[in-house]
């Protein structure tokens, strides 16, 4: 199962697509309301995205961190 952050970016990119084809659909049968869903739909996809990024960002810094920390730890171990 993939983490929080691969997910929110699979569910943002999802979300963006939907709102993409809700859109299209509102602009085919002339519906503003319904375009100006789609383009909402689109925005909050983007953001679950980028916050899907940021959290796999955050993560990989600390796994960074953790792994300087170690490598400190070793080189005061064979001092």
């Amino acid at each position: 199962m993939p983490d929080k952050g691969a997910r929110d970016k699979m569910t943002g990119k999802a979300k963006e697509r939907a709102g993409q084809a809700k859109e299209k659909a509102g602009e085919a049968i002339d519906d503003e309301r319904m375009k100006a869903e789609g383009r909402t739909d689109q925005v909050k996809g983007k953001a679950k995205r980028a916050m899907g990024e940021a959290e796999e960002t955050v993560r990989g810094a600390k796994e960074n961190i953790r792994g300087a920390k170690d490598s400190l730890r070793s080189k005061d171990d064979r001092s």
